[in-house]
Parts: structure tokens; C-alpha cells; sequence
């Protein structure tokens, strides 16, 4: 369907799907420590995904606050890139997916969500998956509980997912993932908490989480190997930068407490987790800089 001139340019069709499925995950507001998108990157990357079609960004993104990128540093040919929103296709052993990946857009959102629903309807598809991840008071220790829901609660039966309990603003996540249900698709939303004081770097250990429930509700065989090396070194490298920091040390003593049910958890008057991010983002950088001197 086009909405006015605006449409996805498919570069290969997709055709002959086997019980699809579309997935989704935008870069911004709904992808805290960038593990959303991590998440659907390793699925795309694991399926071997190519990429079917793109959506022009010049009706959905301000590209003051989204901008373009410039590479000068080659000699000869420069390159411009747009931030498309690409659809990658993914033909699994049992199903194939399509794999929706971008930065949120900017505005027309409602034209945006129609686009990717009317795809996912004329490809045959019958459930849309949208991941987000949130800041938390969660410790980077203990494992991630994600949060989920489903138009179909037969999807998330048995899965321990907290249940969302969240009223505010949204993100183009939540929005699409309305819509989709209104116009008659499974709706499956999954969420991970990043921790808060480790929102600067991408966050393995939450897309780890992404991914397993997305295998376990969608029937996407996945080779996790990479990715659990990934959250193991992860864990490791913020572990570390805790330690050095006795005020975020102490922080993370007192979240893994509240994470464990102690009755005596008491945050106190611990600096903010914006404060610690930015001091442990600093450290990280300055263990990057020893390390590549001689």
C-alpha cells in the first residue's frame, strides 16, 4: 500500500516465505545501552539475513537530530550515508523473518508503523516482535529478567516475564506494536533493563536475554556462542570498573541486595546513575588508552 509517495523500496521481493515472522528494533529512545539493537543484529548476523528493502528516510527523520554520516577519511571516493530504516531477510530452520532495523524516525509515525504492518500482512506474516531495552536499578551481576507481552498469552505462557507497569510516553516500539495488534497481527513486545550506570556501553548481557526469548517464543534457532562470550567479557569489563570506583562500588553492593529481596536494601544518598555512567564510561576509556600504549 503507498501513503502518498512514500513506500518501501524492496530490492529483492520477498517471496515464498515459510510462516513469517517480522521483527523489529530501532537505535534511540527504546534502546538503552543499545541492546535491542544488538540483539536483532546478531540474529540478522547468525540467519545470514539479506537485506530485502529500505524505507527513504526523507518523509520520517529530522535530519538535524538524525543526521546523515560523512566518510572523508578514504582517498579518493567519499560516502554519505542516510539513516534508512532496512529490512533484512531471514530464512530460518523452521520459519523465515523479517528483520526491521533503524533509527527511530522522527515524525509520521502512524504512516511509518502502516508501512511495516501492510509488509508483514502481504508477506503472509501473522506475528510482529518489537525488542526495547529501558534504564535500571538493576546490577550488571545478576541475571536479566525481562519484562513481556503478548495479544496472545499463549506466546509468553510459562516465560516468567514481569508484567509491564509502565504509563508515559512512547517510543516508535510501543506504537507500532498497538498498531499491529489493532490491525489484527500477534503483537509480542519483549524488554530488557539495562543498568543504568553502564549506559554508555553496549550492553551483551541484555541483548543475550532478547535473543533467548525470542527463540523461545518465535521458533528462531539461534547460536547463542558468541553472544554468551559477549556477556561473559562484558560482565568481566563493567566488574572491574566497579571496583575501582568505591561510591559505585557500593551502589552496585546496594542493587544486587534489592535484586536479592533484602529487607534491609536502602539505597541511601549515593550519587545519581547519571553521575557513576559518566564516571565509569571515563575509566573505561582511560583502561582503553593504557592499553594501547607501548
Amino acid at each position: 500500500m503507498l501513503y502518498g509517495m512514500i513506500q518501501i523500496t524492496w530490492t529483492s521481493a520477498p517471496e515464498d516465505l515459510r510462516n513469517p515472522i517480522m521483527v523489529g528494533a530501532f537505535r534511540g529512545w527504546n534502546d538503552a545501552a543499545s541492546a535491542a539493537s544488538a540483539a536483532l543484529s546478531y540474529v540478522a548476523g547468525k540467519l545470514d539475513a539479506t537485506l530485502a528493502g529500505s524505507i527513504d528516510p526523507e518523509e520520517f527523520y529530522d535530519f538535524q537530530s538524525t543526521r546523515p554520516h560523512v566518510d572523508l577519511t578514504g582517498p579518493g571516493a567519499h560516502t554519505l550515508t542516510w539513516p534508512e530504516v532496512e529490512i533484512h531477510l531471514a530464512r530460518g530452520a523452521e520459519r523465515d523473518a523479517l528483520l526491521v532495523s533503524g533509527a527511530e524516525p522522527s515524525m509520521r509515525w502512524r504512516t511509518f508503523c502502516n508501512l511495516l504492518i501492510d509488509a508483514a500482512i502481504d508477506v503472509g506474516a501473522t506475528t510482529l516482535v518489537t525488542l526495547g531495552a529501558f534504564l535500571a536499578d538493576t546490577p550488571h551481576t545478576r541475571p536479566v529478567r525481562l519484562t513481556g507481552m503478548s495479544s496472545d498469552p499463549e506466546l509468553v505462557a510459562g516465560m516468567h516475564f514481569r508484567e509491564p507497569a509502565y504509563r508515559g510516553p512512547s517510543g516508535i516500539v510501543g506504537v507500532l506494536n498497538q498498531m499491529s495488534v489493532a490491525r489484527g497481527l500477534t503483537g509480542l513486545s519483549l524488554w530488557a533493563p539495562a543498568s543504568h550506570y553502564a549506559a554508555g556501553i553496549t550492553n551483551p548481557k541484555a541483548a543475550l536475554a532478547l535473543v533467548r526469548a525470542l527463540e523461545a517464543t518465535s521458533k528462531l534457532a539461534v547460536d547463542l556462542t558468541e553472544l554468551h562470550a559477549a556477556s561473559a567479557a562484558y560482565e568481566i569489563q563493567v566488574s572491574r570498573a566497579v571496583e575501582a570506583d568505591p561510591r559505585l562500588a557500593e551502589l552496585v553492593r546496594q542493587l544486587e541486595a534489592a535484586s536479592d529481596e533484602d529487607p534491609t536494601f536502602d539505597m541511601g544518598a549515593l550519587p545519581s546513575g547519571d553521575e557513576l555512567a559518566l564516571e565509569l564510561e571515563q575509566f573505561l576509556r582511560e583502561r582503553e588508552s593504557d592499553s594501547g600504549n607501548p
